[in-house]
């Protein structure tokens, strides 16, 4: 089984084919209420990142951006999976969740609580809405900050985002000397994002890895008379 990903050599990006085999089994807690019902991830034969140890990582995901490749795809992400794919081979510092909230969504508020107790740090700002009726959170500042921020505790950054705007800080964070690994959809990365970090992931080649299973026995049960 083959994952394509883009490592950045000489100013190009070969695939890999390298063959490894993932022996061991990735168990999240599901849900809040059965704490001894563990789901395992399937063991992936190849690495997702390289064969490399990556050290210890910190992640940053921005929810906007990971909720349209996922639309795209076609698919509905498992976030239990997903943080279990993204630490291969490492130590987890941190792993960050940018969204933009709105309080009066309890599905949402039940879907947030959930992370912050399966491994996530959540950053949230309200939604904006614009005279066109859309609503939107620009969280790109919250993310670059905590990168940088973090620099000197992690070897490895994962930035979830194919934003460009996040360019900058990726570059600013390789004089630092941290590995940066980016996980987007291709046709939705900005090749400037690209350009500037060491290792492309497109999440079209692991989406089997971190899709939410039809027969899934969780869910992000709306919150009743509870506060976060």
């Amino acid at each position: 089984m083959n994952l394509a990903g883009f490592n950045k050599e000489k100013n190009q990006y070969k695939l890999v084919k390298d063959q490894l085999h993932w022996q061991e089994e990735c168990h999240r807690e599901i849900t809040d209420q059965d704490k001894d019902r563990k789901m395992s991830v399937t063991k992936i034969d190849q690495s997702i990142f390289g064969n490399l140890n990556r050290g210890r990582v910190a992640i940053f995901i921005d929810g906007a951006n990971l909720f349209h490749a996922g639309l795209q795809l076609g698919i509905e992400i498992d976030y239990a999976k997903l943080l279990c794919c993204l630490t291969e081979k490492a130590k987890l510092l941190r792993a960050f969740f940018y969204t933009g909230v709105d309080r009066t969504n309890e599905k949402q508020q039940g879907f947030l609580l959930w992370m912050r107790r399966n491994g996530y740090r959540v950053v949230s700002k309200d939604l904006v809405q614009f005279p066109d009726g859309s609503k939107k959170a620009n969280l790109d500042v919250e993310i670059a900050v905590d990168m940088m921020n973090l620099a000197p505790y992690y070897d490895t950054a994962v930035l979830v985002s194919g934003d460009g705007d996040l360019a900058y800080a990726v570059n600013a964070l390789s004089y630092q000397g941290v590995r940066v690994e980016v996980v987007s959809i291709r046709s939705m990365t900005s090749d400037s994002l690209i350009d500037v970090t060491d290792y492309f992931v497109d999440i079209e080649t692991i989406k089997q890895y971190i899709q939410k299973d039809s027969h899934s026995c969780y869910n992000y049960r709306p919150l009743s008379n509870s506060s976060l």
